[in-house]
């Protein structure tokens, strides 16, 4: 698979035949619905067996060798390139060899919602996800469970490749709340109740792992928490199952702040199975515009995670939808509304937009006008910026990644999955 973004005059079929795929099959992967109306800057997965590289600003043959396990001679005889130093941006290189697809596990987040929606998501992703994290049971300060309507999204599950991971969280009133799990940390009755009933609902519904997404907690309640993650994880691994945690994204221990301070990197990578590192919303819905996941600020948490986690039990976060927001920011104004990396795409096209993309941050975005006349500006996804998160994966041999969250359209984020790794199943 390759990458080729669309230039003004592009027509699908054109593009096709450039690579020698159909115009069907690229429709196909990219979810394009009106293969007439294409969109300049849109990045578009070509269906190839030969693996091209498009030249970006920056790189040298050397950076592309390193990223491909090949070496500076093998890209210029293949591509008869006499002056290493002549690249320019956008050359197309043949990269020789036979691509290597690492083995990882994945995870995609599910909020049960109604039988037909939860049943399509499954169908949809199952063949990419070794987990479904479904969201979620939420602790009540007694210890028992708030549970979702499940039993659709379970069943769906069942006969795919895929196994459901449970998420507890301390969330009330539509945020996270220490309150509750300060509750849970201090009474060792509604703890055993916790855990008890965590255990008996994994043992009904065939929940193969845990999930513990405990967020904004006291930063005193750091040491209780590595208390109550030995006793439940304890607890679980008697039965035969896996423990993971969420974790804040932090680039040092002495981060500060309510959303850090409680998670405790080198204790969650000594305590739990594996843990998943929330690396987006740095651009969020109610902040200034900016990409949700840039590299930059992906790779700085990941190099402190590796620092005192092995890197085996990370798995890496990356969203799976952008904001619009309307121009100018105002703190505490309204709040962006999020979209789909396809409905952005869509979004583009409908207001005659071009596309850009900051390689800084390894993310597109767009700017527009609506029809009172106020800016808007469009940070999203696109295969680009999921190639460089899948980048990362490789250089540092993570254990895997963590889509947030599924029911978000973006077709060709899963072909490129799976044309980048092996997706290991547990079954």
């Amino acid at each position: 698979m390759l990458i080729e973004v669309v230039k003004p005059g592009d027509s699908l079929w054109a593009i096709a035949k450039r690579y020698g795929v159909t115009a069907d099959e690229v429709a196909r992967i990219n979810g394009i619905e009106d293969p007439t109306r294409l969109v300049a800057g849109q990045a578009l997965v070509i269906p190839t067996k030969d693996r091209v590289h498009v030249v970006a600003p920056g790189e040298s043959l050397w950076t592309i060798a390193r990223k491909y396990g090949t070496s500076v001679d093998q890209l210029m005889r293949a591509n008869q390139i006499t002056d290493p130093s002549r690249l320019y941006i956008g050359q197309r290189l043949r990269v020789p060899g036979e691509p290597v697809r690492p083995v990882i596990e994945t995870n995609g987040y599910l909020q049960p919602s109604n039988a037909e929606k939860d049943r399509g998501i499954v169908a949809e992703t199952a063949n990419y996800l070794t987990y479904f994290s479904i969201f979620q049971y939420i602790v009540q300060k007694d210890g028992t469970l708030q549970a979702p309507n499940d039993e659709a999204a379970l069943a769906a599950i069942r006969p795919t490749p895929s196994v459901p991971m449970m998420v507890i969280t301390n969330f009330e009133g539509g945020t996270f709340t220490p309150d509750t799990a300060r509750a849970i940390f201090d009474n060792a009755e509604a703890r055993q109740n916790l855990i008890d009933n965590v255990i008996a609902t994994m043992k009904r519904k065939s929940f193969y792992a845990l999930n513990i997404d405990f967020e904004h907690m006291y930063p005193a309640d750091r040491e209780k928490y590595n208390a109550f993650l030995r006793e439940i994880t304890a607890r679980v691994h008697a039965e035969g199952k896996l423990v993971s945690t969420a974790l804040a994204p932090k680039t040092s221990a002495e981060q500060a702040g309510q959303w850090y301070e409680a998670h405790d990197y080198p204790a969650h990578g000594e305590i739990v199975d594996f843990v998943i590192i929330m690396t987006y919303e740095w651009g969020w819905s109610g902040g200034p515009p900016m990409a949700v996941a840039p590299i930059p600020q992906v790779r700085s948490v990941l190099e402190y995670a590796l620092s005192v986690i092995p890197a085996g039990k990370i798995m890496m976060g990356a969203p799976l939808y952008g904001y619009n927001w309307t121009l100018p920011y105002v703190k505490g104004g309204k709040f962006a509304p999020t979209l789909s990396p396809k409905a952005a795409v869509e979004l583009a096209r409908d207001v005659g937009a071009y596309i850009q993309y900051d390689y800084t941050a390894q993310a597109p975005h767009f700017s527009y006008y609506d029809n009172d006349a106020k800016e808007h500006i469009v940070w999203f996804e696109d295969a680009r910026s999921m190639q460089a998160k899948f980048d990362l994966i490789k250089e540092y041999g993570l254990r895997g990644i963590s889509y947030w969250v599924l029911g978000q359209s973006f077709p060709q984020n899963w072909a490129l999955l799976e044309a980048n790794f092996t997706i290991k199943s547990l079954k």
